[in-house]
């Protein structure tokens, strides 16, 4: 068994009150757990307006599957329109 972490920040440069990145990161959280079944919370920069830090993770039988969900996840962030993907990383466990 494998746990694949991975902690992504992120740049809102639209956003301007902390109630509209409120709303665009549960939208996106909300989007990555339905189509992905992975754990994703913010986890940092929650009071700062065009910056926000999110951590995924999951559990799987083999390390390659979860790469490659965590593969997806980091795509589908990207795709997304009201935010920038900075930089990433992840930890094995």
């Amino acid at each position: 068994m494998v746990t694949v972490c991975l902690r992504i920040h992120l740049d809102l440069p639209a956003v301007n009150s902390l109630k509209e990145k409120r709303r665009i990161l549960k939208s996106l959280i909300t989007r990555v757990h339905n189509s992905f079944n992975v754990s994703i919370a913010e986890v940092a920069e929650n009071d700062s307006l065009r910056t926000a830090a999110l951590g995924a993770a999951i559990v799987a039988n083999n390390s390659r599957y979860a790469y490659q969900v965590m593969s997806k996840v980091i795509h589908k962030i990207e795709m997304t329109a009201d935010v920038v993907l900075g930089e990433y990383h992840t930890e094995v466990y």
